[in-house]
C-alpha cells in the first residue's frame, strides 16, 4: 500500500526537525568546552605576550647578541603558540595524538637532514651566550682559523685573515676548538729567540738586547724584560728575550725591536751563525780534508 503525499512530507519533517534537535543538544553540550577553549586561548594569548615581553627585557638587560636574542625569541613564540593552539583543540574534545606524533616525525627528519646546520647552531649559540671572543678580537685556533673577528651570527662566524681575505668559520668547530684570544688582555709578551755564536761572551749579549729594551718607551718596565739562556743548541747559544706591551701597540713594538735588536748585536760584533756541520771525506782509512759547512 503507498503513502499518501501529506504522510511522505510529515515523515520527511519529522526526520529533519529530530536532526535539528540533535544539532542543538550537541551544540548545548559543546557550550561548556567551548566557552572552557575560548578563555584558555584568551588567557594563553596574553601569557605568550606577557612572557615574550619579559625575556625582551631580560635579554637587553643581560646584554645577548642581538642575533641571538632575536632567534630564540622567535624559537620560544613558534613554540608557545603550537602548545596553545594543542591545548585549545584538546579542550573542545579534539584528539590531538596523531597530530604530536606527526609534529615528532617531521622534526626528527629535519633535526636528521639538518645535523651540520644544527652543529653550527648551537656552536654559535654557546659562542654568543659565553663569549669566548667578540667583534673585533684578533683570534687563533688550533684547527689552523686565525683573523679578526668581523661578525658573529648563528651558524658562521666571519673573521678578517691577516692577508685581507675574507673567513667564514662553522661555528660547531670553532666553539669545539682551543681558542687563543690574542687581544682579549689588555697587554701582551713579545718573545725572541735568538741564537748567538759560542765565540761571542753571552753576557755582553744579554746587556746590549736589555739595553734595547730599556730605551724603548713602550716596552712595559712591570713585569720587567727578561733575556735568558734556554739552549745549548748545535751552532749557536739560544736566548730567549722576553718583554709586554700594550696589546694595541703589540706589532708596531715587536717588530721594532726585532730589528734593533739585531743592529746592535751587530754593532758589538756579536755574530748571529747559521747552521753548521762539520764534513769528513775519508778515503780508505785516512782523513783527507776536514772542513765547516753551512
Amino acid at each position: 500500500m503507498l503513502l499518501k503525499p501529506n504522510t511522505q512530507k510529515l515523515n520527511y519533517m519529522s526526520k529533519i526537525e529530530i536532526t535539528l534537535n540533535q544539532l542543538v543538544d550537541g551544540l548545548l553540550g559543546r557550550i561548556p568546552s567551548l566557552i572552557a577553549a575560548i578563555i584558555t586561548l584568551l588567557v594563553g594569548l596574553y601569557l605568550i605576550k606577557f612572557l615574550l615581553r619579559f625575556l625582551t627585557n631580560r635579554f637587553t638587560k643581560g646584554r645577548i647578541d642581538i642575533s641571538l636574542s632575536s632567534f630564540l625569541l622567535s624559537v620560544i613564540k613558534v613554540i608557545l603558540y603550537v602548545l596553545l593552539i594543542l591545548t585549545v583543540a584538546s579542550t573542545l574534545g579534539i584528539q590531538t595524538t596523531s597530530f604530536v606524533a606527526v609534529l615528532g616525525a617531521a622534526g626528527l627528519a629535519v633535526g636528521l637532514a639538518l645535523q651540520g646546520s644544527l652543529s653550527n647552531f648551537a656552536g654559535g649559540v654557546l659562542i654568543l651566550l659565553f663569549k669566548p671572543f667578540r667583534v673585533g678580537h684578533a683570534i687563533s685556533t688550533n684547527n689552523g682559523v686565525s683573523g679578526t673577528v668581523l661578525k658573529i651570527d648563528i651558524l658562521y662566524t666571519t673573521l678578517k685573515a691577516g692577508n685581507g681575505t675574507t673567513l667564514y668559520a662553522p661555528n660547531g668547530p670553532l666553539a669545539n676548538a682551543v681558542i687563543n684570544n690574542l687581544t682579549d688582555n689588555d697587554t701582551r709578551m713579545l718573545e725572541y729567540v735568538i741564537g748567538v755564536s759560542y765565540d761571542s761572551d753571552v753576557n755582553v749579549a744579554r746587556n746590549v738586547i736589555t739595553k734595547v729594551l730599556a730605551a724603548d718607551p713602550q716596552i712595559l718596565k712591570d713585569p720587567e724584560p727578561k733575556v735568558l739562556v734556554t739552549a745549548l743548541a748545535d751552532s749557536s747559544i739560544s736566548l730567549t728575550i722576553r718583554a709586554w706591551a700594550k696589546n694595541t701597540e703589540f706589532w708596531p713594538v715587536y717588530h721594532r725591536n726585532f730589528q734593533l735588536i739585531k743592529e746592535e748585536l751587530d754593532k758589538n760584533s756579536i755574530g748571529i751563525p747559521a747552521p753548521q756541520r762539520e764534513v769528513h771525506v775519508i778515503t780508505g782509512t785516512e782523513t783527507q780534508t776536514k772542513f765547516p759547512t753551512k
